[in-house]
């Protein structure tokens, strides 16, 4: 089975703005892995909130998603329940709903991997109990 990889915001931050701490690691990972990346509506809507200041940011947001490095495969709608019961059993991390989603992907995706910059994916837990995946620094 062919290994997916689920993207986060901060991942996607890192990537378009060249001020962030974590750019050249971001942009050395993504090189060597393989596209499409997976993500949800969720994450891509707090990217480009994240972006908002940064020149052409929400631009090259929505240019990964119509050149296909970013497919979005996941329904909410279709989740909501599951969803609902990881954001109360995270609710002291907090769990957002973009993580929320990630975290529900990585277990419809038995071969894949977090890319994130964030630390509560080392807490979260697919499918009630197996760890999840990640790709990050390793100062994280």
């Amino acid at each position: 089975m062919k290994e997916r990889i689920l993207i986060d915001s901060s991942t996607l931050v890192a990537i378009i703005n060249k001020r962030d701490d974590f750019h050249d690691w971001a942009v050395q990972t993504i090189a060597k892995l393989a596209y499409p990346f997976l993500t949800c509506e969720p994450v891509i809507t707090e990217t480009c909130f994240l972006l908002k200041n940064v020149n052409n940011g929400e631009d090259a947001v929505m240019g990964l998603l119509s050149g296909s490095k970013i497919q979005i495969p996941f329904h909410i709608s279709q989740e909501a329940s599951v969803l609902r019961e990881l954001m109360r059993r995270y609710q002291s991390v907090p769990m957002s709903l973009a993580d929320a989603c990630l975290v529900r992907m990585a277990g419809l995706y038995s071969e894949s991997k977090v890319l994130t910059l964030d630390s509560d994916f080392r807490i979260y837990r697919k499918n009630r109990n197996q760890a999840i995946a990640v790709i990050m620094p390793e100062n994280l």
